[in-house]
């Protein structure tokens, strides 16, 4: 028999029950498994994803995403993540990382039952938006069969539409920088039932300046959660570490320092994948340009990255290459570039086979492009983690790789030494010199075709003296030893430009640094503030009590009189600008300081009021010149001399004259208006006349066809006598006993109607 509706209600609701309790049951067993997991024994019998204590849901994620073994990161991370421990990992690069900490988040938001009525429960904060694009993609895919939200912030996007909809989402993926922004702003972003905080690539975060925003984020956080830190390298600033607020975290790779901070190394490097090939070549300046065409057009059938140091250099490359047309696809990227643009360029990397990517550093962390086979580094990576993640783009998860580094003869000792340090040992290779060829009379064809290319070029040149200048370590950047000239011509320069660098070394550390610290730094003895010279720092206060009379004699005034004053003080000041060769020198003027207003002496409202209103302000000196034949100045209006206008006569006599002789100047006039009123009267008829003859003509021609094509029904023959114009039948229609008449359109219609209706 057919259940009921109510029997339908009430076995759907025993079914659900049923579901629920198996669901329960499902995950208590995944509970006792991850407590029974012991790192030491089971961490060698875990091979594959299907052995971890996950869900059904996740499980099938990996599996069609293509995700069955596990690396040996995701063999040691995952279960103790799975425990709701804090940890803070190192791994090689492309060994994996992106999993070992979505597959614990996803597991940790199953297992509390997390609804889009929670709120925010996880975090992941990633330095790029590059790679924040990719975890993205990843989690998308090994998510999918789940419930909760996830959502992407980066910079770049509509903060608006992001604002809007955030409210809903469990997951968070962006950038420092974006996601404080939310937190800040966003009212809708719930964080009390918060759960897990992911920081990838930690020290990247720090170095690249987000440390005011990562504090801002942990701030928002509550303070009951699980936070995982991810690195391809991971520093031992324990104060930068300590301060994200871990528990007890376990270390996973590196060293195995406590968060106290007891012991201090300064980088624990992850060790340089097996499958890559390093090399590196000593190479002058000069000469890297032309190294870098000849490697590229040598590898046409290959996947090439190549790292600049600076955005500039990279456009300059690009545009000139692109030109000479190696036979290879070219593409660039960098910081400020659209976000659009940047995504695009990676999707087209990502896709192609055989393709040629020049970048900045921008690349070098986290992005995963398969398939690379040389990682080309022509300008000095800053240190060996710099190196680490750059070569880290090529021999991924087993692949085999090739990494060459372009070392300045400055350069060499100092970067091999660092390397050495972190046990890596590039081999050295000779580069013959039949295999090179020059570019640079291409270049410099280029430049003087178009300035466009050639201002990049010039940019470019200086943008690489600062990333040197910058560099800390002076013992491998040594920016006396770089030869100018040599590099400008290599460049297709005419001459090296001039380069103007502000701040130099340290300069960003100084600019974050907290003004009221710098001041009590530069604390004297006596509690005096002095600057780096050891001289007295003067306040605004002791400038505004310092200044003259402003609205007299100010400093500009004094720079243009030449004054002595004014001389030495041009002799101390530092002036940077380009132009000081050309000076305004004007003569002293005699100025009476006694006829000078006293400012000193109190001044009314009103008077002040009144001395700066614009009626007052245009009254004075404000008067209209012009200029004669022989270039005198004279005012626009000038009053004639008395005794002048009496030599001409008495004034009577002269309005008389002036009278009559305006009196025949307009009769004149009045002649000639009269003589061209006639004129337009005379051509105005004969326009009339032509166009009355032209429109008797058509009426002819329009009665000479009508006569020819018209048949009478009543066999009656028409009038032989021609009407005339105004008797057509248009206007005038007359039956026996009624005058039919039409409304009259025109002026000559209606004189035409007159005179037949006068005729009649």
């Amino acid at each position: 028999m057919p259940k009921s509706k109510k029997q339908q209600k009430v076995h759907h609701k025993l079914k659900r029950a049923l579901a629920r309790d198996e669901e329960e049951e499902v995950l208590k067993k995944l509970e006792r498994r991850i407590d029974e997991y012991d790192p030491a024994k089971d961490e060698d019998s875990m091979t594959q994803f299907e052995e971890l204590p996950i869900t059904e849901q996740t499980l099938k994620g990996l599996k069609e995403a293509s995700f069955v073994k596990m690396t040996e990161i995701q063999k040691k991370t995952i279960p103790i993540a799975l425990k709701g421990e804090d940890l803070m990992s190192t791994a090689k690069t492309g060994s994996g990382k992106t999993l070992a900490f979505l597959v614990p988040t996803i597991e940790l938001l199953i297992r509390n039952k997390t609804s889009e009525y929670d709120g925010l429960t996880a975090l992941i904060v990633l330095p790029t938006r590059e790679l924040s694009v990719q975890i993205f993609e990843v989690l998308t895919k090994i998510g999918k069969y789940n419930n909760f939200s996830a959502g992407l912030v980066i910079g770049g996007k509509d903060f608006k539409f992001e604002k809007d909809r955030i409210s809903k989402m469990n997951i968070l993926i962006g950038t420092p920088g974006r996601i404080s922004q939310h937190l800040n702003e966003s009212v809708g972003l719930e964080v009390s039932n918060f759960q897990v905080l992911v920081l990838d690539e930690a020290d990247r975060c720090l170095d690249m300046g987000f440390k005011k925003q990562i504090d801002n984020i942990i701030g928002h956080l509550p303070a009951s959660r699980q936070t995982m830190l991810f690195s391809a390298t991971q520093t031992d600033n324990i104060k930068d570490l300590a301060r994200l607020s871990l528990t007890n975290p376990r270390r996973i790779g590196g060293n195995t320092l406590g968060v106290d901070g007891s012991d201090s190394q300064e980088v624990s490097l992850s060790s340089i994948p097996e499958t890559l090939s390093q090399f590196y070549i000593r190479i002058p300046l000069d000469e890297k340009l032309d190294v870098l065409w000849s490697f590229i057009k040598s590898h046409l059938k290959s996947k090439i990255l190549v790292f600049f140091s600076s955005s500039k250099q990279v456009q300059y490359t690009y545009e000139t290459f692109r030109q000479l047309q190696p036979g290879i696809s070219l593409l660039k990227l960098y910081g400020r570039n659209k976000q659009t643009t940047r995504l695009e360029t990676i999707t087209k990397f990502a896709r192609s086979q055989h393709s040629c990517l020049f970048a900045t550093d921008i690349v070098a962390r986290g992005l995963d492009f398969p398939t690379i086979d040389w990682v080309i580094q022509v300008d000095c990576p800053e240190d060996a983690a710099t190196y680490v993640h750059r070569v880290g783009r090529c021999a991924r998860f087993g692949r085999k790789g090739n990494s060459l580094a372009m070392l300045l003869p400055s350069e060499e000792e100092g970067m091999l030494a660092r390397l050495k340090a972190n046990k890596i040992e590039p081999k050295f290779m000779n580069i013959k010199s039949k295999n090179k060829k020059s570019i640079r009379p291409q270049l410099q064809s280029l430049c003087f075709k178009d300035p466009i290319l050639k201002n990049l070029g010039q940019r470019a040149f200086i943008s690489y003296y600062r990333s040197i200048f910058v560099q800390k370590d002076k013992d491998i950047f040594k920016i006396d030893a770089l030869p100018t000239e040599k590099f400008a011509a290599s460049l297709g320069l005419p001459g090296a430009p001039k380069i103007k660098i502000k701040g130099g070394q340290g300069a960003k550390e100084k600019k974050n640094m907290s003004r009221k610290l710098v001041a009590l730094e530069q604390t004297n003895d006596d509690g005096e503030e002095a600057n780096d010279k050891g001289d007295k720092v003067r306040t605004k206060y002791d400038r505004m009590f310092e200044r003259k009379n402003q609205t007299v004699l100010s400093d500009h005034y004094l720079n243009l009189a030449g004054t002595k004053k004014a001389q030495t003080q041009a002799e101390d000041e530092e002036d940077d600008s380009d132009d000081d060769f050309m000076k305004v020198k004007r003569k002293d003027h005699d100025l009476n300081l006694d006829e000078l207003p006293d400012l000193n002496k109190p001044v009314s409202k009103r008077a002040e009021k009144k001395a700066l209103s614009k009626k007052m302000s245009l009254t004075g000196n404000a008067t209209k010149l012009k200029f004669d034949d022989d270039g005198v100045a004279h005012p626009l209006y000038e009053l004639e001399d008395e005794d002048d206008f009496k030599a001409k006569g008495s004034a009577k006599d002269q309005k008389e004259s002036f009278v009559s002789k305006e009196t025949v100047a307009m009769n004149e006039a009045d002649i000639e208006d009269m003589l061209t009123v006639k004129e337009k009267k005379k051509e105005k008829k004969r326009r009339r006349k032509e166009m009355e003859r032209r429109m008797n003509e058509s009426s002819d021609d329009e009665d000479a066809n009508i006569e020819q094509d018209m048949e009478y029904s009543s066999g009656e023959e028409p009038d032989s006598k021609k009407p005339k114009w105004f008797q057509n039948d248009k206007h005038v229609k007359k039956n026996d006993d009624v005058l039919e008449i039409d409304e009259p359109e025109t002026l000559e219609d209606l004189e035409s109607l007159t005179q037949r209706l006068l005729q009649e």
